[in-house]
């Protein structure tokens, strides 16, 4: 690459790192605003990041590993130290991993979906990452004005801000049988693997840290099953597993965005729309643009879409933690 194209390069990766601080980290994390902000102006991590393959130089990977290289979320002197004084260990860990948020708290915003459906389910969900969404029936929630108790000890109970005409459920569905789809799969027994989510929460996040620690807990007495494999082709065999007698349901959340280009992205739609399972999206309005135009309200910011078999239902908080009905849905 020549030392234009260098430059170029560099000034879109910093780009990259100050709208992921204007447009995300922004009201949220603070500390990751400050740093992302930092990281767009040190030639330094630019330089360490633009010799990685383009799919790893995404802030939340940096972030997360560098915070479990560190054991606690970096500022600038401790990342630009790392670059200098550990850039294979940091590199290491940003080829080894990818960003499998798992944040159970979602399961919030599914669920009056999957209430709402002929009971017992069958629960398939593609890049389910440790499967602790897989385990809806296991938790609490709490809605504002409708609350469900969690079926286990010591279980989370999400707290979810509910609006509009959600049918809020007033027990969790019944599931027949379950299973994940992943290209990595965490294992919950796996205190290295466990690290790594807890790394991808954000310094400010609390509450996700201690329902992700909880979920952890209930999800290590009966392990969900996650299989290895692709979803643009290993899909069909799984959904052949599930039992005949329950309601198959496919489902993801953040997770399309990452499978491209879009003609691969309606491979797999075709897939699911083949089959008998009820497909549930819960992603970026960018993924389905065709889905977000037939949604009656504009998009909120940073709200992703839930839909049921490309029908637009709510606005949802990218963590589960609100869902906004649309009306007449």
């Amino acid at each position: 690459m020549s030392l234009s194209g260098l430059d170029e390069s560099l000034a879109r990766l910093a780009e990259r790192y100050r709208r992921f601080a204007t447009d995300e980290a922004h009201g949220v994390s603070p500390h990751y605003e400050r740093l992302a902000q930092d990281i767009a102006a040190s030639a330094d991590v630019l330089r360490f990041l633009i010799d990685l393959p383009a799919p790893r130089r995404q802030p939340n990977l940096l972030l997360g590993a560098a915070t479990l290289i560190a054991g606690r979320p970096p500022d600038i002197a401790l990342l630009t130290d790392m670059v200098a004084g550990r850039p294979d260990e940091l590199r290491a860990t940003m080829l080894r991993r990818t960003t499998q948020t798992n944040e159970p708290a979602r399961c919030a915003v599914l669920l009056p979906l999957l209430a709402t459906l002929p009971q017992p389910l069958a629960l398939i969900e593609v890049g389910a990452s440790a499967g602790l969404c897989l385990l809806p029936d296991r938790y609490g929630y709490d809605w504002g004005h409708v609350r469900i108790a969690p079926t286990g000890l010591g279980a989370p109970v999400f707290h979810c801000a509910a609006t509009g005409p959600a049918p809020l459920p007033a027990a969790p569905p019944r599931i027949a049988w379950r299973a994940g789809l992943d290209l990595n799969p965490l294992d919950v027994m796996s205190d290295e693997d466990m690290a790594w989510l807890e790394a991808l929460i954000w310094p400010e996040q609390d509450e996700r840290r201690r329902n992700l620690r909880a979920a952890l807990a209930v999800a290590r007495r009966d392990p969900p099953r996650v299989v290895r494999g692709d979803l643009l082709h290993d899909l069909e065999p799984l959904m052949a597993e599930a039992p005949a007698e329950a309601t198959l349901v496919v489902f993801h959340t953040a997770v399309l965005a990452y499978v491209t280009p879009p003609e691969a992205r309606q491979r797999f739609v075709d897939t699911v729309r083949r089959s008998r399972a009820v497909w549930i999206s819960n992603e970026a309005p960018r993924v389905f643009p065709d889905i977000a135009a037939r949604a009656s309200q504009p998009a909120p910011h940073w709200r992703f879409l839930l839909a049921v078999d490309g029908e637009p239902k709510a606005w949802t908080g990218p963590h589960g933690q609100s869902l906004q009905w649309l009306p007449g849905r």
